[in-house]
């Protein structure tokens, strides 16, 4: 089958015939319909990521789609039901072979461009908001890049736990994006004196910061005692360097989230958190934004697009 593939970092993705055998023991073969494209992917081609699968490699790390056969020693699916699938990689593709307990089925009211979009970047906040920073109703939650793949579920999903949420995102038609997903206050992110602004709305009790840079430590100085800041990535290109004596004097938290890497030490928590994400998605409470579709031939174009941040929301690319 073709392909889209990373040959070797530092260079660009193409296209590449590769075979697929058979599903293995604890596999899935899915049909894939569509595949979900993070900033990670763009990290991976330069050789950035934490966590690199051996090259050459499919890319595409969330899918979604329709199981067709079943590996030995497989329960709970059958062919014909339809997933989202957590794999890493592979979803740049038509088919592929993935573990079964990184498999979700569907919600029969979920389409697969929904599917294939929610799952790491609504994942990734619930999973920092909810079990990291314990976000509490009535809190107030601070958000940079708040128009993104991620910042905006942040935005909802904060909304959904019963904050207030403050929203930093570039310009007015980012801003009426995450305005959409539930932001109370909007500050555009190019609009100087981020801190006054903050401690002038009341200062902050939690940070979700997907940007890095000077937004963090201007934010750190807005935080209320016993604050929490979740540094989430660092897409400015800037890793703040936090000083200590301000998380003593405010009794403050910092703290990372990898969200893939609770596969390896607490899969239950991702899988808990992940039904219920599908849950709310299911009851109408949250609504995944796609902003743009590319098909599996414009790959390229797909991560050129989320590079050069034209979009608000997520990219996805489907292969019908």
């Amino acid at each position: 089958m073709r392909a889209f593939q990373l040959a070797a970092t530092g260079s660009q993705p193409d296209f590449a015939e590769i075979p697929l055998p058979p599903p293995g023991p604890g596999e899935l073969r899915v049909q894939i319909a569509a595949c979900g494209l993070n900033f990670a992917d763009l990290l991976m081609i330069d050789g950035k990521y934490q966590d690199i699968p051996a090259l050459p490699f499919t890319m595409g790390m969330e899918l979604a789609g329709t199981v067709t056969e079943i590996g030995a020693g497989v329960t709970g699916f059958a062919p014909g039901d339809r997933v989202a699938c957590f794999a890493g990689q592979g979803g740049l593709a038509p088919e592929g072979n993935f573990a079964a307990h990184r498999c979700l089925r569907l919600p029969g009211t979920m389409d697969f461009v929904t599917a294939a979009a929610f799952q790491i970047a609504y994942g990734t906040s619930h999973l920092a908001l909810d079990h990291k920073a314990r976000l509490q109703p009535g809190e107030t939650l601070f958000v940079t890049g708040a128009a993104g793949g991620v910042g905006l579920t942040a935005v909802e999903i904060g909304k959904r736990m019963g904050a207030r949420v403050i929203a930093s995102a570039r310009g007015a038609e980012k801003l009426a994006v995450a305005r959409a997903a539930g932001a109370d206050v909007l500050i555009d992110s190019e609009s100087p004196d981020l801190r006054g602004q903050l401690k002038a709305l009341g200062g902050i009790d939690v940070m979700y910061d997907s940007v890095g840079g000077p937004a963090f430590m201007e934010a750190l100085r807005a935080t209320r005692p016993e604050g929490r800041l979740l540094a989430i990535g660092f897409a400015g290109g800037d890793v703040p360097q936090v000083p200590a004596n301000l998380l003593l004097v405010k009794n403050l938290s910092v703290m990372g989230l990898y969200w893939g890497g609770y596969l390896t030490f607490r899969p239950d928590v991702l899988t808990a958190s992940l039904a219920t994400l599908a849950q709310w998605i299911a009851e109408g409470s949250l609504h995944p934004h796609v902003s743009q579709t590319f098909p599996l031939e414009q790959a390229a174009d797909a991560l050129a697009c989320l590079k050069a941040r034209r979009s608000t929301g997520k990219v996805v690319v489907t292969m019908g």
